[in-house]
Order: structure tokens, then sequence, then C-alpha cells
């Protein structure tokens, strides 16, 4: 039962979905949970994006492809709080808008939104937008399993960036509580969670952009951390969500690819 208590602690974390009362008290808190909770963020994954394949497959029913894919897309940043779509732009500013790591800090740490990451959100949010459209145009079919795969495998991806690096963040950061380093186990379980993700990755793209979308995922999880790792000395909840986001996009381009 403690994996259930896990994964309901990470579903609490990471979206706006309630989990209150009773179950709240049932699920608990510590440290110690919400680093192990880590290992379900794929799981995490499949409950935004089986919602949001939900929410493109009406409304491809009622309008447009390009009308469905902004509104498949409200309702998963809904679902989340803008959580990753705000690590994305935090990390654009920091990152972008100093040049030593102790100004990129600063800036990350400010709730502004600065010029980096207003440029970032909008060049993320409108590929997004083109991409899901692209997808879509090749029906419902194509276009649920991609978006269910993405927000599953690029969940995986920040867990690899959490192993190979320590925490820089601030004390009072959302990440603090995981900044111990996450296990082999939590990373192995996270792959479990992944392991159907593949298939649908097959479906909406086929074996050759399947493979191509798992290797770009792979990609921008290895450039993430060694930027990270050579701006910042290791990751922050910022550069966390950027990853999911990055990798999202890197899935939705290789399987719309002409390979």
């Amino acid at each position: 039962m403690s994996a259930v208590r896990h994964f309901l602690l990470a579903l609490q974390f990471f979206t706006r979905i309630p989990v209150t009362g009773r179950l709240a008290q049932w699920v608990g808190y510590s440290p110690a949970m919400l680093r192990a909770s880590a290992a379900h963020f794929p799981a995490v994954g499949w409950v935004v994006g089986a919602i949001g394949a939900l929410a493109l497959a009406g409304a491809l029913a009622l309008w447009t492809p390009a009308v469905a894919a902004v509104l498949c897309t409200a309702v998963t940043v809904l679902l989340t709080g803008a959580f990753h779509e705000d690590g994305l732009a935090d990390t654009a500013d920091g990152l972008g808008g100093a040049s030593t790591r102790e100004r990129a800090m600063e800036i990350m740490r400010d709730s502004r939104i600065g010029a980096f990451g207003a440029i970032a959100l909008v060049l993320a949010l409108g590929l997004k937008f083109a991409l899901l459209t692209a997808l879509a145009e090749h029906g419902v079919v194509d276009a649920c399993a991609a978006l269910v795969a993405a927000h599953v495998v690029s969940r995986l991806v920040p867990l690899g960036v959490m192993r190979a690096l320590p925490y820089v963040g601030a004390e009072g950061g959302k990440a603090k509580p995981m900044a111990d380093a996450v296990s082999g186990a939590s990373v192995a379980v996270g792959v479990l969670w992944s392991l159907p993700a593949l298939v649908l990755l097959g479906v909406a793209g086929g074996a050759v952009n399947g493979v191509a979308a798992l290797a770009a995922a792979a990609l921008v999880g290895v450039a993430m951390g060694r930027l990270l790792r050579r701006r910042l000395g290791g990751f922050t909840g910022d550069g966390l969500g950027a990853t999911q986001q990055l990798s999202e996009l890197a899935i939705y381009l290789a399987l719309v690819a002409r390979l």
C-alpha cells in the first residue's frame, strides 16, 4: 500500500487534482515519502495525459484540429497549475539573463517573468500547438496516443537528471524535500511506469518515429543535465520543469518528422 500512498502524494504535489479529507490523512506526508514519490512521476503523466487525450478527442468531434490542440493544452496546463511551464520560464530567465551562477539563481527565485522567460513560453506553447495540430490531422488515435506517451516519458527524463546531479536550489524550494539522490530503485519504478508508453509511441508515429521520439527525449535529458551542471552545479525544481517541457516537445517533434 505504500506505493499507492507515494503515487497519490506525487499526484497531489504535481497536479491540481485534489487529494483531501480522509484520503489525504490516509496518504500522509513526510520528506522521505515525497522523495519516494519521485518514482511515480511518470504515473502522474498517465493521469494528465489521459485527461488531456479525452479533452482532445472531445474537442476534435466539435472543432478543427487547431482549436482542439489549444483546448487540450489548456486542460493539461490547468491540471498541473502550469507547474512545469513556470519552471521553463524561470530557467530561461535565469540562464539567459545572467552569466554567473549566483545571479542566475537569484533571477530564478524571482517570481516575476522576464524577457527570456516570456519568449521561451511563447515559443514552447506555439510549437506545442503546431505539433499537436499536425498530430490531430493524422487522426484522433495518433494524436491521443502521442499526447499520453509524451506526458509519461517526459516525466521519466527528469528522474535521470535527479539521479545524476545534486540539488542546488533554495532551501525553501519545492524540490528541496527531494534533494537527496534519487535511488536506482526509484528510477527502475519510473521506467516500469513508462514501458507501456513505448507502445503508444509506436502507435502514434510508427516504429521509426517512435524510436526517434524516445531517443530525442533522452538527448534532451543529457543536454539539460550537462547545462544545469555547467551553469548551476546541479538541478533545481525549475530546471526539472524545463526538462519535462523540452522533452515533451522533442517527442512531438520526432513523431511528426518525415523520417
